[in-house]
């Protein structure tokens, strides 16, 4: 099983602290770095071979939504779990925007986080249902119409919904990375969607899953 080098962005000490040690020891985990904010994790970034970050996203100097971008510019295959509290959907679906691949609520169990980390890890999305289920129902993003997909393209972005990366569906329907690249951006086109919570959220307004 592939070990992951960890960093926990959270202004909170004695959180960051009480993680740490939960997950300290676990076959996941390799190193487990800490930063109080965005600018310190930053420095850290450049300093230190980072796989997976839990990003909060309310912290001082420098919130996770603009660390998260920054911090993909740095390192693009940078692998990104939002952790917070913060209850206005609004800052998870910037999340997404940002480039995150998942999100958590601080309250989850260790076991959901773990299911997370290993998830995110493959390449693949982790989101938490319950913050789903509140963006797809309340988000105020205009969902356009889309020119008509054909089945392939439906099946294909069901499977995206399912969280599932593009390697993992052309395995999954015997047949090339290319091909379904080429599925998802033509999905994208259609659907005038610029990433996958959009997709989400486009499928199930318009009841494609």
């Amino acid at each position: 099983m592939k070990k992951y080098n960890l960093a926990i962005v959270d202004d909170h000490k004695l959180f960051r602290k009480g993680l740490i040690t939960l997950l300290d020891g676990n076959n996941l985990i390799n190193n487990i770095y800490e930063a109080s904010n965005g600018i310190e994790f930053l420095s850290l970034l450049n300093e230190n071979e980072i796989d997976i970050v839990l990003m909060d996203i309310d912290m001082p100097e420098m919130d996770g939504i603009e660390t998260t971008q920054k911090a993909l510019l740095l390192k693009p295959d940078l692998k990104i779990i939002s952790l917070s509290m913060y209850k206005d959907d609004e800052y998870y679906f910037k999340m997404i925007n940002a480039g995150a691949l998942g999100f958590l609520v601080k309250d989850t169990d260790i076991e959901n986080l773990l299911k997370a980390i290993e998830t995110v890890g493959k390449g693949e999305k982790y989101f938490s249902s319950d913050k789903l289920y509140n963006i797809i129902m309340h988000s105020k993003s205009v969902i356009h119409e889309s020119d008509a997909l054909t089945d392939r393209e439906k099946e294909v972005l069901e499977l995206i919904c399912q969280g599932l990366s593009n390697q993992k569906i052309a395995e999954k329907l015997f047949v090339s990375k290319r091909t379904i690249d080429k599925h998802r951006e033509n999905i994208l086109s259609k659907t005038n969607c610029n990433n996958t919570a959009s997709l989400i959220m486009y499928a199930n307004k318009n009841k494609l899953i």
